[in-house]
């Protein structure tokens, strides 16, 4: 079974819960039509990952600030990449089927270590930078539905495990990549750098 880093031990994550459609500008760049309500989606235990893996010319970045889930609360905060094979997921939203094809394969959840966090989520913002460019920017102003609403809204339906994660959507800037690019995702509180993990694109066997 897969585990991720939290507070610098590994941890079983039994799910990942994903937030889709969660920025307006990304929901723009894609030409998608802005929900009604959260859009929500799985990958499974077999999607995480801790490295960084090229699997087509149709694979996309999405980065996320992603949230480690105890006794039902926000115990952690980490990094995240949700890829999505994109043309398959262009296909089964033409037909209205499911996207797991798309985007629950093995290794599509990409994270950092995860870390304690009991702050202010407000203060919460991202950065990717690929190949020393910045490339996406998120912060908690920019969400349309804000962590803990998504959480209460998971929670309505669908049982929350210990260190299982939520990735809570991604902004604009998402784009295909390369092997050898170079990814530096950072996690800030305010102007303090919570998290930062670098990956350099990698075949997949």
């Amino acid at each position: 079974m897969k585990t991720v880093t939290y507070n610098n031990q590994n941890v079983f994550t039994s799910k990942v819960v994903c937030v889709g459609r969660n920025y307006v500008e990304h929901i723009k760049e894609l030409g998608n039509e802005t929900p009604e309500s959260i859009v929500l989606f799985n990958k499974p235990n077999s999607a995480i990952s801790d490295e960084l893996y090229y699997f087509s010319e149709y694979t996309r970045f999405e980065a996320e600030i992603c949230f480690l889930i105890k006794d039902k609360k926000i115990a952690g905060v980490g990094f995240g990449l949700d890829l999505t094979k994109a043309n398959i997921q262009s296909y089964l939203k033409s037909k209205s089927l499911p996207w797991e094809r798309a985007k629950a394969f093995d290794s599509s959840a990409v994270f950092s270590e995860f870390v304690a966090f009991r702050g202010d989520i407000k203060k919460l913002s991202l950065l990717l930078y690929i190949n020393e460019r910045v490339t996406q920017e998120a912060t908690y102003d920019l969400m349309i539905h804000k962590p803990l609403d998504i959480l209460n809204e998971i929670e309505s339906f669908m049982s929350l495990e210990d260190n299982d994660i939520i990735m809570s959507g991604t902004p604009k800037g998402v784009s295909n990549y390369r092997v050898g690019d170079v990814f530096v995702g950072k996690v800030f509180y305010g102007d303090e750098l919570l998290v930062e993990r670098e990956w350099v694109v990698k075949t997949y066997n």
